[in-house]
């Protein structure tokens, strides 16, 4: 019995056939070399300066200037500084930990609510003016994030005109002194400076959720309400996730905000701590110790990020 010449040879691969009669040959490294680039980018810009706050973290500091002395070598490291920080992290530093994840919870879930509806209207009515709307959005954060946030101290100032709309208005009987430590000025910072990068991926997410799925939810008896909790909701989870991830990040290490709007010792955040120890004389291993310290904090969600995106990409 004859064997059809379009029959696939026993023990040969499909796709080494197929490269065969396109006439192009692959190595097997042919593709992983192109993350070759990415691979030495993130060496020279991540893993080396990683390993030189590790080192001086476990390092020591010049006895006549004071300067850290980063120690390269592992076998001579000492955690003495470390072992210090976090003694002082379950003591006087707890309150500035609580703020921290605090502050960065409540402005976070503001940034989603209103991320998400500002979002959500321009994927589903922005219609033709879809790029003008976002342009909008986007143009007043091309201003330096400094001049944006020296502006609401003119605005927030008890003679701004915050204080003086909501005196006219007799919604407070005097002027309220928003830069006095109070932690709602910090949120209120953090929400303003960090909105954008949530409106971006979120609005992303909802553009691609195909407008069929949610005709079939309508004409199978949901209403709007049951259909965007039933349908629009569990579709966009992923870009929920991704936006939270790329706002409250980037909020845990953010110093500048509460030294512009607060600048009290009452809402000092982990931030603030790194600044203060990196610009004290003789500070330098303690400010390498929080940025460790930080960074953990900082994998507990990154790590169910990736294995929510991991587990969604599963079951596709």
């Amino acid at each position: 019995m004859s064997v059809p010449s379009e029959a696939q040879p026993v023990g040969r691969p499909r796709r080494s056939r197929r490269a065969t009669e396109e006439g192009v040959h692959y190595s097997r490294w042919f593709w992983p070399s192109f993350t070759i680039p990415a691979i030495i980018w993130l060496a020279v810009l991540f893993i080396l300066p990683l390993y030189t706050v590790l080192s001086i973290a476990f390092g020591t500091v010049d006895q006549i200037f004071r300067n850290p002395l980063p120690v390269y070598e592992p076998w001579w490291w000492s955690g003495e500084q470390f072992g210090n920080v976090l003694h002082d992290s379950f003591g006087i530093y707890r309150h500035v930990y609580v703020h921290t994840f605090e502050y960065v919870v409540v402005a976070s879930a503001l940034c989603l609510v209103l991320a998400y509806a500002v979002a959500y209207y321009v994927a589903r009515y922005g219609g033709k003016r879809k790029t003008l709307l976002l342009a909008l959005l986007i143009a007043p954060f091309f201003i330096s994030y400094l001049m944006r946030m020296l502006a609401w101290i003119n605005l927030l100032d008890t003679e701004g005109y915050v204080n003086k709309i909501l005196t006219f208005l007799h919604v407070v009987p005097h002027p309220i002194d928003w830069l006095s430590g109070r932690p709602s000025t910090v949120i209120m910072g953090l929400v303003y400076g960090y909105i954008p990068y949530m409106i971006l991926p979120l609005y992303a997410f909802l553009d691609r959720i195909d407008t069929d799925l949610l005709e079939a939810g309508r004409d199978l008896g949901a209403g709007p309400a049951r259909t965007f909790f039933r349908v629009t909701l569990p579709l966009s989870r992923p870009g929920i996730l991704a936006a939270l991830v790329i706002v409250s990040l980037p909020m845990f290490g953010d110093y500048y905000t509460n030294n512009l709007l607060s600048g009290s010792p009452k809402t000092t955040m982990l931030g603030n701590l790194i600044d203060d120890a990196y610009g004290s004389t003789g500070q330098g291993p303690r400010a390498a110790v929080f940025v460790i310290i930080l960074m953990v904090l900082l994998l507990i969600p990154m790590t169910y990020y990736l294995r929510s995106t991991a587990r969604s990409l599963e079951t596709r």
